[in-house]
């Protein structure tokens, strides 16, 4: 059904996926005295893998996908007959199509980062916080890369562990509230979706997992409109508490705020795509017709989120929290792209994914910084911190407009296509959508303008500049958010063909279905 291929001859995606959690096993072995070793074999491993997804990014043929009807992917182990794993039609299967490759990337990214803004930051328990960053990078691209069910499955609830340990372990003051919180929406959402999957599997997959076996029994009027709905409802409600969507949203601020910076960065960067991933890789071509149906409300419900956490972060008076309740709104505006149901909104809502995860990474991680030097992250206690801090100053700058949209940064191609997908569906999502983009310009600009001008507060004027290891920190992100800004074509080519690809498969099997019946 779906085309496979592994062009480059090896496993370059199985190795990629596994070189973390090897690190994670071999850490574990380390003698007890040597943190900081266990600290660098993480960010090599971390480095190694980024560096085998660069070049699978690099590889990735974006005319390739665009050639069949339904989206391609590359470099997949095992190149053609799944690997049988598990008895029951479980199977071991991995490939990336064009978005996953990107997501992939992006995780990779974010997880070296991280790990290099740890060098100096964290000083307790420093292996076990590092075999939790790099469990949690397997998990995580293991979830883009996934084509079983029952596989992705595991690796989605394996991702929850080592989030979990990084909030209730290095976390602040309220972890435990914030760890239980977070733990109760992922799994509840976590049930719904396994019992879908099983259900799945014995009626359209005839007892296989696989995505592909799946997709092919589906294809057919076998199952009625109603079990549709209701199985695109399990998957739904999952992937909606891990985007969030309002009213599913209120585990992560809390989660946000209380996570130590390298968790913000990472929940923020690359968990949250998580579940607009999901909707993007299992939602719409499992079940066209549900997706047409549930579109006008589910996107009336990101539209609210994108509003709701505008006015929300307005309100806050910690810098942190504010980020957190952008994220909500950024979100939305994600879910609005691809629901839209049309190419150029999926490609946009993709692309902003991975905006939202380079500009809000970047934030998560100046706002650590400063949180480093001054111990506290109220807006209030800041003020004229331009003159004491000119290179964390000019950087914030760049981030925030980047956040806002402006053009010449990332966050203006991924909103302007996502916001454009939603007028050509209806120009009332549109309208509604570009209001919500401009309550977020007012929230993060008044933000800035509080914490670097005005007067100069006795807090502001003690506190250094960034370091140069900070600053090498930060570059990666600076750079990519104005390389996305001004040529977006690397990036946007292998999503732009896999979400045609997708878009004209949901189509003709929506229209199939409806015929069929």
């Amino acid at each position: 059904m779906l085309e496979t291929s592994n062009a480059l001859g090896f496993p370059i995606l199985s190795v990629t996926l596994f070189v973390p959690l090897v690190a994670a096993i071999v850490i574990g072995l380390l003698p007890k005295a040597h943190d900081q070793l266990c600290l660098a074999t993480g960010a090599f491993a971390s480095g190694l893998a980024l560096a085998l997804a660069v070049v699978m990014l690099a590889n990735y043929d974006a005319s390739w996908a665009g050639l069949s009807t339904e989206a391609a992917f590359q470099f997949a182990d095992p190149a053609t007959t799944p690997a049988p794993w598990l008895p029951g039609g479980i199977a071991y299967h991995v490939g990336v199509d064009g978005m996953a490759v990107v997501l992939v990337f992006l995780t990779a990214l974010l997880t070296f980062l991280a790990l290099l803004y740890s060098f100096g930051s964290v000083r307790h328990r420093l292996r076990e916080y590092t075999m939790a960053l790099l469990v949690l990078e397997t998990g995580v691209m293991g979830v883009f890369a996934a084509l079983d069910l029952f596989l992705f499955y595991v690796f989605w609830e394996a991702a929850l562990i080592p989030m979990m340990l990084l909030i209730g372990i290095w976390g602040g003051k309220g972890r435990i509230y914030a760890t239980f919180k977070f733990v109760l929406y992922t799994m509840a959402g976590s049930a719904l979706m396994l019992v879908a999957i099983v259900v799945l599997a014995q009626t359209a997959g005839d007892g296989s997992f696989h995505f592909f076996d799946i997709a092919r029994g589906l294809a057919g009027p076998g199952l009625s409109s109603g079990w549709r709905l209701a199985l695109f409802a399990a998957f739904a409600i999952a992937f909606a508490v891990k985007v969030p969507m309002f009213p599913l949203h209120t585990w992560l601020p809390d989660a946000h705020v209380e996570a130590p910076t390298a968790g913000s960065v990472v929940l923020a960067g690359v968990l949250l795509k998580m579940g607009t991933f999901g909707f993007v890789r299992y939602g719409l071509p499992l079940f066209p017709d549900a997706v047409r149906t549930a579109a006008p409300l589910l996107i009336g419900l990101a539209l609210v989120g994108v509003w709701y956490g505008a006015w929300v972060a307005f309100a806050q008076p910690d810098i942190k929290s504010l980020v957190a309740y952008s994220s909500v709104s950024h979100m939305g505006l994600v879910m609005v792209g691809i629901l839209a149901l049309n190419g150029i909104g999926l490609a946009g809502g993709t692309l902003q994914m991975v905006n939202h995860g380079l500009t809000t990474g970047a934030l998560f991680l100046l706002v650590g910084m400063l949180y480093d030097r001054a111990h506290t992250r109220e807006i209030a206690a800041f003020g004229g911190l331009w003159r004491a801090m000119p290179r964390f100053s000019v950087l914030f700058l760049v981030v925030t407009l980047a956040s806002i949209g402006l053009p010449g940064t990332n966050g203006f191609v991924g909103e302007w296509l996502a916001l454009l997908g939603a007028f050509q569906a209806r120009p009332l999502w549109g309208v509604l959508g570009v209001f919500g983009v401009l309550l977020g310009a007012i929230y993060m600009l008044t933000a800035v303008q509080r914490v670097f001008f005005g007067t100069q507060s006795a807090l502001s004027a003690a506190l250094p500049d960034l370091t140069p290891r900070e600053v090498v920190v930060l570059l990666p992100l600076i750079v990519l958010i104005l390389w996305i800004g001004v040529f977006p074509e690397p990036f946007l080519a292998p999503i732009e063909s896999t979400s045609a690809a997708w878009i004209d498969y949901v189509n003709a099997a929506a229209d199939g279905l409806a015929a069929a019946r």
